[in-house]
This record gives structure tokens, C-alpha cells and sequence, in this order.
């Protein structure tokens, strides 16, 4: 990854007011050699896109100049993404989407989320009766879950957009076939995975080119996938779900394609095709809070995205965090960031396996007991013990501490609003950057590793843990894609990448918009810190240069370098009905954010 960059309140406003004038990212050209530019704000009219790809972006803006709406841009702007960010995103993985109705004023939401086989057991990961370590269950066929990207696709174009699956894929397509130019972030995320990748060889002979980096300022060209992508166009998602795609896939993951010479033991996974057919995205109700006024919706389990963030907004109800000092803002930032991650890794999973008490933990009687632990003038000490979301007792707790458990840092997020006033906020993984690291020969992409967000172990011994394998199964995801509503209509719409830091950076955007008075590019620049009940915070090193620091840590709290955390978009609707698409300036190379038309 590219350092970051420091960026100080002063320059986060800098930033965002050359950002306002800043030229609309083209359309894709003819050829890589003209890749459209990065800027991290774009304000006009007909329409928004932010992703943190320009070419991503270009292929969204392509489809709303042409009449499209906001779900066949999203579709569009993410199938692109699988082309130019294939190591975080694309149709060997899942995600979770938000929509806004403009029509109809209500927000529903997408899980497609990965799934186990319907052969997984709690002894998923156990090999001679112990957990298998991290490292040998990531680069495995062990570690793919059933793909719901591209059926995720489907389900929305069918309920709400206005184009076909094959029209929608067609600008990634092009990309795809034409190339994309390659950038600092793209060979450094290559160079991170590249002693995995040389152990596969159509991973190899995919990213590294002559066995070695692809270069910044090359073309990198991927016509396997342009070719996948013609035929789900073509033959619609049966072809994965019930065809000869989905044949490939099982049979890679059956059969991981590995060197001999390498040495490596790619332990084969268990789906096969009776999972894929049986395969079904989750149309479900969001999560809603009420916070200051606003209407907060998220994803509801088996993401913990929706009832992390909720929760944690509703602790934050009982204070006023716009009249606080700099130092107070963030501690109370930081401790309800600690108690609704307690309360997350003890009671939330995938609900259709396990009891999940997601309208108790969102509560107004329950936020309010855990807000009594909230202490202005000392941090709580990690690990905390989780509340009782059944029998809420002011200040009260429940059996013993359950930590987290680890969530690859990768993935991405992209927003999207049209002419008539619909949004989507769509967050799609395929899990840790570079997924498993296998590639399906042939078909130009890599697979999923999902299944190790489930716990290979119960996480606390003697208490029931909610995320362990089980047949058919979704591991508990981070991905928090969230909908902020006023007076029932759109007021800005946020996700991120990052693993279980989503939770926290998507919080901290929330609270810098709503409550801090930063514009929305201004929130999302803003240096970052995830505290998730650990004894230490995770900080990117500018939150680490901030002078409220020596303040925090005089009240307990405890920070360790934690590098990037996120890669933040956002749009945002302004009262005289121009749209603000907003990206990140420096993190991930920078995001790419741009408008239909700047002026009416």
C-alpha cells in the first residue's frame, strides 16, 4: 500500500474546496493509454458516482448519460471494479447492498453474502482436531464460499433497474478487453500477494506477467474476463450458478490448480454444484436508527455492519458531541466504538443458523445501559464484557469478554445516485486482498476466501459463539454500506472497505458529517482510529500526529500504528437538487469521484 500522507484538519479543507472545482473524470477512452483522471469531489447535477477507481467511475457515468438509473450504474460501476480492483472485489466474491426508492421513499437492502456448502460443519477449519493456522486456510479451495456477486447483480437489475445484466457488464467488458492502466496501488497490492500468486500457475500467468510485477504506466489487459463477462451476459447468472462457469469454479476449488513445484498443500474446498444452484440472495429489512433526527439505515445480519454502527450511534444519542472539545468528541467516538464491538462479537451471526437479536441490540432501553458505561474522563478497559440485549440493565454486563476475530482489511465500496433521486451504496469482497489467491483458469478471475471470516474455533471458551461454520452458512461480515435519510429523503449515502475497520471508519464519517459540521469529502479525508474492544486502537499515523493525541492518552486511551484504514466514498444531496459525489484523496492511490453535468 501507498503511505499515507498526512493530512491535517487545515489540509483536509484545502483539499475539499480545490476538490469543489475540480474537472468530471471522462469516459472510458478508446484505449489504456488515456485513463480517465482521479478527483476526490464532483458536484452537478443528473447523477453521482464515487468508487476508488476512475475507469470504475467512468463506466457508471457512461450508464446514467445514456438514461440508466442509479441500480444499472451500480451494477455497471461494479463489474468494472472486478476489472480494475480484482483483488478486492468481483464475481468470485459477495457484498451487501443499500437502495433508495426515490418513488417510493424506502431503503431495502441485498445480503449476498457468501455461503458455506451444505456439507460445512464446526469442523470446517480443524485438521487433526485443531484449528488449521490463518495462513494454510486463506490460500486454499477450503476457504471459498459460495460467490453471490453476480447474482447479486441480477437480483437487483430484475427488482429495480431499468437494463439487462449484458448491457449493464458491457463498459467493464471493454475495460476488460482494452486494459486499464496500471498505478502504484495496483503493483503493490500485486507485490503483496506475489509469493502466493507464483504458487498458481493461471494466477501467475494473470498478475505477473513474465513472472515478474506488472509496471505502473503499463496495460493490463484481462480478455479471459472480458469473455466471462460476455457470456453472463449472454446466458444470464445460470451460467454460474447452474453452468459451465460455475463447473470451472467448483472444479478449481475442488481441485486448487497449484504448482507441484511449489510445495504447496492448497487443501481442497467443499462446495460443489448443489450448493451453487441452491444458492439464493437475501432481499431482507435494513437496520434503522433514529440519530440527531437523521434516519440511519444499514445492512441487518449476517453483516454486523448494520447493528455495530447502530448501536453505536445510539450510545452517541446521549451526548451531544457537537459541543464537545476536539479530545471529548473523539473519546466518545472510541469508547461507544468499544462497547458495540463487545456487544457484536457476542451475539451476531448469520440469522438464519443462529439466534440474532438484532432489534434488541439497536434498542433504545438497551443503547442507553451500555451509554451508562460510557466514561467522559477514563477509557473502559478492553476487554469488555458484552451487555445483555434481552434484559438491558443500566451499566451492566454479561459473562466473560469475547474478542474479535480477524477480517481481511481489503475490499470495496461504491456510490451511485440518479437524476430522479435514487442511491445505492453497494460494499463487494472477496475477502482479503487477493481473495484465496487462486484463479479459475481460463474464466480471468480470482475466488473468495470468506469462509475464514467464520471463527475456526468457539472464540471464548464456555460462551456459544455465533459465527462458527455450519452448513450453508454466511460468516459474519464488517461491510456497513449505510443510508442517512432527512425528512424521508436522501441526505448522503457512505460505505468503505477495510475488514472489521469498516464499522468504525463508516461511524467516523457519520459523526464528522452530522455532528462535527465537515462536508462530506472532509469526512471521509479525515485522519482515522478503530477501537474494537482491544486494548489498543488501531490509528492511521496522521490520527497518531493529531495534538488531541497526548489527551486521549492522559484519559487511558491506548494507540498502535494501524497504517490505511478504509477507502471511504460517498455522495450527498444538496437542497437545491445538485448531487456532491465524494472519494478519498490520498488513501488507496486515491478515489475517483465524478457528476453527470456540472451545470443544468
Amino acid at each position: 500500500m501507498r503511505p499515507l500522507t498526512r493530512l491535517t484538519p487545515s489540509l483536509v479543507l484545502a483539499t475539499a474546496l480545490v476538490c469543489v472545482c475540480a474537472a468530471v473524470a471522462p469516459a472510458q477512452a478508446e484505449g489504456a493509454s488515456s485513463p480517465p483522471s482521479k478527483v476526490p469531489e464532483a458536484v452537478g447535477y443528473g447523477g453521482a458516482v464515487a468508487s476508488v477507481s476512475a475507469e470504475a467511475t467512468a463506466a457508471g457515468i457512461e450508464v446514467l448519460r445514456k438514461g440508466g438509473n442509479a441500480v444499472d450504474a451500480a451494477v455497471a460501476t461494479a463489474a468494472a471494479l472486478g476489472v480494475t480492483e480484482p483483488y478486492s472485489a468481483g464475481i468470485g466474491g459477495g457484498g451487501y447492498l443499500v437502495y433508495y426508492n426515490a418513488r417510493t421513499g424506502k431503503v431495502s437492502t441485498l445480503d449476498g453474502r457468501e455461503t458455506a456448502s451444505h456439507t460445512a460443519d464446526q469442523s470446517l477449519f480443524l485438521e487433526n482436531g485443531k484449528p488449521l493456522a490463518f495462513a494454510d486456510a486463506v490460500t486454499s479451495g477450503l476457504s471459498v464460499g459460495v460467490p453471490g456477486t453476480a447474482a447479486t447483480w441480477d437480483k437487483a437489475l430484475k427488482l429495480w433497474g431499468t437494463t439487462s445484466l449484458g448491457q449493464a457488464l458491457g463498459p467493464a467488458e471493454r475495460i476488460a478487453d482494452r486494459g486499464f492502466t496500471v498505478d502504484q496501488t495496483f503493483q503493490d497490492q500485486t507485490a503483496l500477494n506475489q509469493a502466493r500468486f507464483q504458487d498458481f500457475p493461471a494466477t501467475r500467468a494473470l498478475f505477473l506477467p513474465g513472472g515478474q510485477l506488472p509496471v505502473v504506466g503499463s496495460t493490463f489487459r484481462n480478455p479471459d474476463l472480458a469473455k466471462t463477462y460476455r457470456e453472463l451476459g449472454r446466458d444470464g447468472i445460470r451460467a454460474l450458478y447452474q453452468g459451465d462457469l460455475g463447473a470451472d469454479i467448483v472444479r478449481t476449488l475442488q481441485n486448487p490448480p497449484v504448482d507441484p513445484a511449489s510445495g504447496w498443500n492448497a487443501r481442497p474446498g467443499k462446495v460443489d454444484t448443489t450448493d451453487l444452484a441452491a444458492y439464493q440472495v437475501r432481499q431482507q429489512q435494513p437496520t434503522k436508527v433514529d440519530y440527531r433526527g437523521y434516519d440511519v439505515y444499514g445492512v441487518a445480519p449476517s453483516s454486523s455492519g448494520g447493528t455495530t454502527v447502530g448501536e453505536a450511534l445510539g450510545i452517541l444519542n446521549h451526548s451531544d458531541l457537537s459541543g464537545l472539545s476536539s479530545t471529548q468528541y473523539y473519546q466518545h467516538f472510541l469508547e461507544a466504538s468499544r462497547l458495540a464491538f463487545a456487544d457484536r462479537n457476542r451475539w451476531v451471526g448469520d440469522p438464519s443458523a443462529v439466534d440474532v437479536p438484532t432489534r434488541q441490540l439497536l434498542s433504545p432501553a438497551f443503547t442507553a445501559a451500555r451509554a451508562c458505561l460510557l466514561n467522559p474522563d477514563h477509557a473502559l478497559t478492553s476487554p469488555l464484557a458484552p451487555g445483555d440485549p434481552y434484559h438491558p440493565t443500566a451499566c451492566g454486563t454479561t459473562g466473560p469478554a469475547v474478542t474479535e476475530t480477524y477480517e481481511g482489511p481489503s475490499t470495496t465500496n461504491l456510490t451511485v445516485a440518479d437524476r430522479w433521486g435514487n442511491v445505492v451504496v453497494y460494499t463487494l469482497t472477496i475477502e482479503q486482498t487477493g481473495g484465496s489467491g487462486i484463479t479459475v483458469p481460463g474464466r480471468g478471475f480470482l475466488l473468495n476466501n470468506e469462509l475464514t471470516d467464520f471463527s475456526f474455533v468457539p472464540n471464548t471458551p464456555g460462551v456459544p459463539d455465533p459465527n462458527l461454520p455450519g452448513p450453508g452458512k454466511r460468516p459474519r461480515s464488517s461491510i456497513s454500506p449505510t443510508m442517512v435519510l432527512r425528512d424521508g429523503k436522501p441526505f448522503f449515502a457512505t460505505g468503505s472497505p477495510g475488514g472489521a475497520t469498516i464499522i468504525t471508519t463508516v461511524l467516523q464519517v457519520l459523526l464528522g458529517r452530522i455532528d462535527r459540521g465537515l462536508t462530506l469529502e472532509q469526512a471521509i479525508a479525515a485522519p482515522r482510529a478503530s477501537q474494537r474492544n482491544a486494548t489498543t486502537t488501531a490509528a492511521e499515523p496522521a490520527f497518531l500526529a493529531l495534538p488531541e493525541l497526548s489527551g486521549l492518552e492522559a484519559l487511558g486511551q491506548s494507540f498502535v500504528n494501524g497504517g490505511e484504514i478504509g477507502a471511504a466514498t460517498g455522495v450527498e444531496r444538496l437542497p437545491d437538487g445538485r448531487w456532491i459525489a465524494a472519494a478519498e484523496p490520498v488513501r488507496r492511490g486515491g478515489g475517483s469521484a465524478a457528476v453527470v453535468r456540472t451545470r443544468r
